[in-house]
């Protein structure tokens, strides 16, 4: 079993350079726009994808590699890795719930988590863990947050920064027109966040000036659709690289004005459920024009996570469904980046993720075809991850990011749980070793 320098097992680790792999025979949607091609083969050289080449020349790729390991595809169907692109991994924190879903996710084709801001003490280890292979799970990338002090008496800031004070962390900051941003930035930088969320209670000068300096500093910038006060159209002018949740930017048409992230004011419903109001296409076409990219968590409502026997309660999130419907298809056809984040996941005896109920809602609900949000689960979402040059398409120089099905998704959505096998940098996750794993 291979282990790091520490001695530390890695049993998850990927391959080293020279160990060649050709996966032969599938059909492969590689996310890059590109029709489905079948016959293919997906040459692999440790943790790398050498070539993509028709079955016919891959013969002459595994004479060029001596000892190469032939993977027979053949009636498959292969797409680059999966990403959910908004997951909270330790709000509490809880070590063995977070390894079983990352170890589910893995096993049912998702090679990369967005981690949208949690105790990052623990999001560290476990992104380091999944990295050199300790643990059976995606790659995680995760974000610092910076809010206004009033957001930090809500009890989930407390309970990710136990023994510590909650806005006086660098992963949970509160931010003021007195703050030192150069430093505020560098101390996010210091947890090894890959991105700074901008979640609440700050106005449109201060969402602008948090994301000046971090962009200044090479970090990019996932914010709250609204902040509160500052508007959706306060946070796409700010310059912010994605936007989270597809209903606060329902808040572009409020009724009154915006103050506080407690204080919601009514949105102008009957004209958003429509599709077409006009204050949304322009910030769509806003955001098309900046590539700000749309983490939409269409489906969130919709979810379990919302079940009540409260008819008030049921009628509030049926309410907010409708909306996401209406404003995610918008969006969609104002030629808008979706990625597919979740917010919530399934219940712990559930086979798979809350990843397939977001990609079979916006296909089913949203209207969206089964090719564009693959792309969306795919290249997009490694794009809202800041890592859409490693990963996310199936291409030479890309890692090894694979998810492999036995029944066409492009057909049928609902065929990605005919999953077979992951392949994440290289080493492989196949389906039936995940029961195996869980004892």
């Amino acid at each position: 079993m291979p282990s790091d320098r520490a001695g530390a097992p890695t049993p998850y680790a990927p391959p080293e350079p020279g160990a060649v792999v050709v996966y032969r025979g599938a059909t492969l949607f590689d996310g890059t726009g590109s029709p489905a091609r079948p016959g293919t083969s997906i040459v692999v050289d440790g943790s790398l994808i050498r070539a993509v080449v028709d079955d016919s020349a891959a013969e002459a790729a595994e004479a060029a590699a001596e000892g190469a390991e032939v993977v027979d595809l053949t009636g498959q169907f292969v797409t680059p890795g999966l990403v959910d692109s908004h997951q909270h991994l330790a709000t509490p924190p809880d070590r063995p719930a977070a390894e079983a879903v990352l170890r589910r996710l893995v096993h049912s084709g998702v090679t990369a988590v967005r981690d949208m801001a949690d105790d990052l003490r623990q999001i560290g280890d476990l992104a380091r863990a999944a990295r050199v292979g300790e643990i059976p799970a995606p790659d995680l990338h995760y974000a610092a947050l910076m809010a206004g002090p009033g957001f930090f008496d809500d009890p989930r800031t407390h309970q990710v920064t136990q023994g510590a004070v909650a806005g006086e962390v660098p992963w949970m900051q509160a931010v003021t027109e007195a703050s030192d941003l150069p430093l505020a930035v560098a101390l996010a930088r210091g947890t090894s966040a890959a991105a700074i969320k901008v979640y609440a209670d700050l106005d449109a000068s201060l969402v602008a000036a948090i994301t000046a300096e971090a962009h200044r500093q090479g970090v990019p910038v996932w914010a709250h659709a609204a902040v509160f006060p500052a508007s959706p159209g306060d946070v796409v002018a700010a310059g912010v690289d994605s936007v989270s949740h597809v209903t606060l930017l329902a808040h572009e048409a409020a009724t009154g004005p915006l103050t506080s992230y407690r204080d919601k004011p009514p949105v102008d419903h009957p004209s958003l459920v429509t599709g077409q109001d006009e204050r949304l296409e322009k910030l769509f076409a806003r955001m098309r024009e900046q590539g700000v990219v749309l983490d939409a968590t269409a489906g969130l409502y919709a979810s379990r996570e919302f079940a009540t026997d409260d008819p008030e309660a049921a009628e509030h999130a049926a309410r907010n469904t409708e909306l996401a419907i209406a404003l995610t298809a918008q969006a969609h056809r104002a030629g808008v980046q979706l990625a597919t984040g979740t917010d919530y996941e399934t219940p712990p005896d559930e086979p798979f993720p809350a990843l397939y109920e977001e990609l079979a809602f916006l296909v089913g609900r949203c209207g969206i075809p089964a090719a564009d949000v693959l792309r969306s689960a795919t290249l997009v979402g490694a794009r809202s991850a800041g890592v859409g040059h490693l990963t996310g398409t199936v291409e030479p120089g890309k890692l090894a990011d694979l998810a492999v099905f036995a029944r066409d998704p492009l057909a049928d959505i609902d065929h990605l749980r005919t999953i077979t096998l992951t392949v994440k940098r290289g080493h492989r996750f196949p389906r039936a070793a995940r029961t195996t794993e869980n004892r």
